[in-house]
């Protein structure tokens, strides 16, 4: 027999002192400076629906297009066992060109959570079969608000095609990272994929592209003259060295990124917005991107059926999957082999180069009522094409306040503070089963 007896929990919603921090705007993100000088791969046309950037991956010659079988998974990613992807490196090139021209989906996932400790009193018989009681506690976390917000419509440029740098650890056919050396492939030392992952994170928190260098930050220059495609050999060439594989277990993966925004500053601002509220819970704050894999695997039942979790975890639990099947794919040369080196890039915001107009020589001649007129040279600055993270936050501040005040818990993104697929309902919001007015 089990009731409830007491219940003590630790509220998340705490009054906030006379002296709250006001609500804070576009001053918690830093924006880029616009004298940085922007790149060579940014001089654009936004029209054209594919852009191919200096350096980058040239468009291929038009020819009837070969429908190849996919599926879609529940998180967006395409995998494909064509058979005929995996021999023919031009209509696996081809393939992953007309899916990358489809952007990934990002999203902004806000949670909040806190925890309530409950006392129940439980009476079980003993030896002698009388009845004792006794209390006992139990910890229950509360989710009490859920919620997404679309950023991925704001993106306005991509793909860009990139491949990683030779010197950069990577999948290149093995179970293992490696590097391209003069010398040929090696495996990446501990120290190099360590520097890599720290440099990755980094990255992606600073919503820089890609195919920005490690060295960068010490250049003084964080975005540079850098080329698109880093490594020596191109999309089209890793395709077709994928197909030429034997291996029996090989996968070819193609990435969707996405940059533009400083998203660790940004995750600062949505935290702080969360806290002026009085909440006083767990606060989650991640930037998912869904849609964003494309793999190709071969056309076999064991392939196939190692792509399914519940599989792999049944091979798991009977003690085959770690002695056998991972051995074979790691050690055998006709194992597995994996090919992550390149993919497709899209930008929430970039800058662009454009040439100032010259001022006009009047003359040269100078008397004392009027000085010597001078000319000045063209020069070439920056702007900032794109929405950027500060005005973003401005727009959306007061929707995130209203949303956890409001306890929302949805898996429907929204798209736009107030209207629009999946917009918070300005007239009213139906939550747990009451209607809050707005």
């Amino acid at each position: 027999m089990l009731y409830t007896k007491d219940t003590t929990s630790q509220a998340p919603y705490t009054s906030l002192p006379s002296s709250s921090p006001p609500s804070s705007s576009s001053k918690l993100i830093p924006e880029p400076e616009q004298h940085v000088l922007a790149p060579s791969y940014l001089g654009i046309d936004v029209g054209n629906d594919t852009y191919v950037p200096q350096g980058g991956e040239e468009p291929p010659p038009e020819f009837t297009p070969y429908e190849a079988e996919y599926d879609v998974h529940s998180n967006g990613h395409i995998v494909s066992y064509d058979h005929h992807l995996n021999e023919d490196g031009e209509a696996l090139y081809r393939f992953l060109l007309a899916q990358a021209s489809t952007p990934p989906t990002f999203l902004c996932h806000c949670r909040g959570t806190h925890t309530e400790t409950h006392h129940r009193t439980v009476s079980s018989p003993d030896s002698h079969g009388r009845f004792r009681t006794r209390t006992e506690s139990y910890t229950e976390t509360i989710t009490d608000f859920d919620f997404y917000l679309d950023v991925g419509r704001h993106i306005i440029l991509g793909p860009i095609h990139w491949s990683m740098a030779d010197d950069e650890p990577g999948y290149r056919g093995l179970m293992v990272r490696q590097v391209e050396t003069s010398e040929g492939r090696r495996t990446a030392t501990r120290e190099e994929r360590k520097g890599f992952k720290a440099w990755l994170k980094e990255r992606i928190g600073r919503g820089l592209p890609p195919w920005i260098p490690q060295n960068s930050l010490v250049s003084g220059d964080p975005l540079g003259n850098a080329e698109v495609l880093k490594s020596s050999k191109t999309l089209r060439q890793w395709a077709d060295e994928y197909c030429a594989s034997p291996k029996y277990l090989k996968e070819f993966t193609y990435e969707k990124v996405v940059y533009g925004w400083h998203i660790a500053a940004l995750k600062d601002a949505i935290r702080a917005a969360i806290l002026s509220t009085n909440y006083r819970g767990t606060i989650t704050v991640d930037f998912e991107t869904k849609s964003s894999k494309i793999t190709v695997r071969p056309d076999n039942r064991l392939s196939r059926a190692l792509s399914k979790t519940w599989v792999k975890v049944l091979l798991i639990i009977f003690l085959i999957y770690w002695p056998f099947i991972w051995l074979y794919k790691r050690f055998h040369p006709r194992g597995g082999g994996r090919w992550e080196v390149c993919g497709g890039a899209y930008a929430l915001k970039y800058w662009q180069r454009y040439d100032t107009a010259p001022l006009v020589d009047v003359g040269s001649s100078s008397t004392e009522a009027q000085p010597p007129s001078y000319t000045q040279e063209a020069r070439t600055e920056t702007r900032v094409i794109g929405v950027r993270e500060g005005e973003w936050f401005q727009r959306w501040e007061g929707v995130l306040r209203m949303a956890v005040n409001s306890r929302t818990q949805s898996d429907i993104p929204l798209t736009e503070p107030g209207f629009g697929p999946g917009a918070l309902n300005p007239v009213a919001l139906t939550l747990d089963g009451y209607t809050s007015p707005w």
